[in-house]
């Protein structure tokens, strides 16, 4: 089963939390992090840099290098706290690729409600305390369904990555059954240039043109999901439950 990972946890590289100056209202690493998702909510990845933060703390830059290194480390004390919000499905012995898609479904749920942290995990491995026991609990529920070692120590990136540009695509272009008339009718553009293509030509664009614009974001979300889970299904087939 997963170990229970501790806010103790924390890569060596993160500075450690540290009180500040006892002039006024102590300022906390804690403190600077609840901030900076404030400022990641109201004005996106853009917005956050330590600058901006000190304004919104009321202090200067050089009070906040005491407590983070500079923007990067902001940035993964940032998604660490954020995907602390996940609540990862409890191990009851349901089928594995049911608690896979369970999960997926949480992390895309709280990814959703903050759209720029997509951009913070983008070109790095976030591995902060809440990330590890995210790590550790899929872990866990592959190795125990027969996941060879290798697909399963691949499998976390792979999703990852489906989660993060899943929700970038969805902040950045809103989905055509929105209430965003602008969007219904550059999405119905395409669908009447794909339908009007030459079929000679372009038979399959020109006939599945209905079809590729049919479902929405969250149908779409479910599709790939599926069909995820549905390969490593098929990678696990024939192999030896690990522990057995």
């Amino acid at each position: 089963m997963a170990t229970d990972v501790t806010s103790s946890v924390e890569p060596p590289w993160w500075r450690p939390p540290k009180q500040g100056p006892r002039t006024r209202e102590p300022l906390t690493r804690d403190a600077i992090v609840s901030a900076a998702v404030r400022v990641l909510d109201a004005e996106g990845v853009d917005g956050l840099t330590v600058r901006r933060l000190a304004q919104e703390l009321g202090t200067g830059p050089a009070t906040l290098y005491w407590h983070v290194a500079g923007k990067a480390e902001l940035g993964e004390l940032v998604y660490d706290r954020i995907m602390g919000e996940v609540r990862l499905p409890p191990r009851d012995g349901s089928p594995w690729a049911d608690q896979l898609k369970s999960f997926a479904r949480e992390a895309f749920r709280v990814m959703r409600s903050h759209p720029g942290l997509a951009l913070l995990s983008l070109g790095r491995v976030p591995v902060g305390p809440n990330m590890l026991r995210i790590m550790e609990w899929m872990l866990d529920v592959l190795l125990d369904a027969g996941v060879p070692d290798r697909i399963a120590g691949y499998f976390g990136d792979l999703l990852g990555r489906y989660l993060d540009a899943s929700v970038l695509e969805e902040s950045l272009d809103p989905d055509w059954r929105s209430d965003d008339e602008a969007a219904r009718a550059r999405f119905q553009m395409i669908q009447d240039y794909f339908a009007a293509l030459p079929p000679a030509e372009f038979p399959n664009l020109a006939r599945l043109a209905d079809e590729m614009f049919a479902i929405g974001s969250d149908e779409r979300f479910e599709m790939g999901l599926d069909i995820l889970v549905r390969g490593l299904a098929a990678l696990t087939e024939g192999q030896k439950p690990a522990g057995s």
